[in-house]
């Protein structure tokens, strides 16, 4: 690390000890003011955060393939060692990370990374490995899942992690922006996939007996799915993903669903012509959206709020927003979304994850050279 970096980094630190409102900002909102403290910055494309049991700290991914723990002492950790070679290039790199269920026991850290092929292709990869009793290390780390053909240029990797509460592992897929792909069974582009925690395919998978078809599929019809969480109330997975211009989309996967990509869009093509594939917003035999924008956020990263410390945030689902350079959050009413509110307006930054952390306040990464760590939390008016 240049000696300028650490310089910073320690001064970040030490401004931790100081009071919230020494170094925050505040926004507006229709629930009260939303109080922004900033922990760190000089994070290079973080993409994704983990919180470790007990006060440990969490963890953060930046893309171009470090892997750094941010203790609760606020200090931030040199490039945690034993981390894959990522392919960092366009939109690939080092990208989500997730924490095995039972990870107070077994230490398994997994992550979804992009991974360079052959003819200078690459596709999504997920591996684990053992965070070290000291945190400075992943050790016997093995890759459990490839996304395969590889067919990205560097572009719609996808990648998000969700365990279940049955121990499962959801892996969330971009077709690599090769449209056709998402309604190929024999490709992994464009797909939820479903497995055991070391990578084996369940037998109850809905495709495990279909012949030209990939066991790991959970469902498809996906285009470039970088959001997805567990819904707190329910268990049921939800995913979200980008559209092209116009159609981002909020999916509740189920087993064997077809949810469209390419046939069925609200968007057309960045060109403004349409999608040579698509066949209108709704075509039979397709899953229509659960929630869809028809002017794109570009939306990532994605948090139910079920914590304490906050009870007019409860029952809100918080998303990111790219392009729109917000943090949404939607009210839940049951399943269906019910109202939307756009938080932090002028943040002037795009929102890469967010998550809900252990004390009950909402974490935000914002994604670019200069990369933030924000903790929010929510004073009445």
């Amino acid at each position: 690390m240049p000696a300028r970096s650490a310089l910073v980094l320690l001064a970040l630190a030490a401004a931790l000890l100081l009071p919230a409102a020494a170094l925050g900002r505040e926004y507006p909102s229709e629930r009260g003011i939303v109080q922004v403290e900033e922990l760190l910055s000089g994070l290079e494309h973080p993409w994704a955060l983990a919180f470790l049991p007990e006060r440990q700290g969490l963890l953060l991914t930046e893309r171009p393939g470090r892997l750094r723990l941010f203790d609760a002492d606020g200090r931030l950790s040199a490039p945690i060692q034993g981390v894959p070679t990522v392919y960092a290039r366009g939109q690939g790199g080092l990208l989500d990370v997730a924490l095995s269920p039972d990870f107070a026991t077994d230490r398994w850290v997994y992550l979804a990374y992009a991974e360079a092929g052959a003819q200078r292709r690459a596709g999504t990869a997920v591996g684990r490995g053992r965070l070290s009793a000291d945190r400075r290390r992943l050790e016997d780390f093995e890759v459990i899942f490839r996304q395969l053909p590889k067919l990205s240029t560097g572009v719609h990797f996808g990648a998000r992690l969700v365990f279940d509460r049955q121990g499962y592992l959801f892996i969330a897929l971009g077709e690599n922006n090769q449209r056709p792909t998402a309604q190929h069974l024999d490709k992994l582009q464009g797909k939820v996939v479903r497995l055991y925690p070391d990578g084996r395919v369940p037998h109850d998978n809905p495709f495990v007996d279909r012949a030209g078809a990939r066991p790991e599929i959970w469902s498809y019809g996906h285009r470039n799915p970088q959001g997805a969480a567990l819904n707190p109330w329910t268990g049921r997975l939800w995913v979200h993903e980008h559209g092209p211009r116009g159609g981002d989309e909020i999916n509740i996967p189920q087993a064997g669903r077809n949810y469209g990509w390419p046939l069925a869009t609200h968007g057309v093509n960045y060109s403004f012509l349409p999608i040579p594939e698509a066949q209108g917003k709704t075509v039979a035999g397709t899953e229509p959206p659960h929630h869809v924008w028809e002017k794109s956020p570009a939306i990532s990263g994605m948090a139910f709020y079920d914590g304490q410390r906050f009870p007019a945030w409860r029952h809100s689902l918080f998303i990111g927003a790219l392009a729109g350079r917000v943090l949404l959050r939607l009210e839940l009413d049951g399943d269906r979304l019910s109202h939307e509110e756009r938080l932090l307006e002028p943040l002037d930054a795009r929102i890469r994850d967010v998550r809900q952390g252990p004390d009950g306040y909402l974490y935000v990464l914002t994604d670019s050279e200069n990369g933030r760590l924000l903790r929010l939390g929510l004073r009445p008016r």
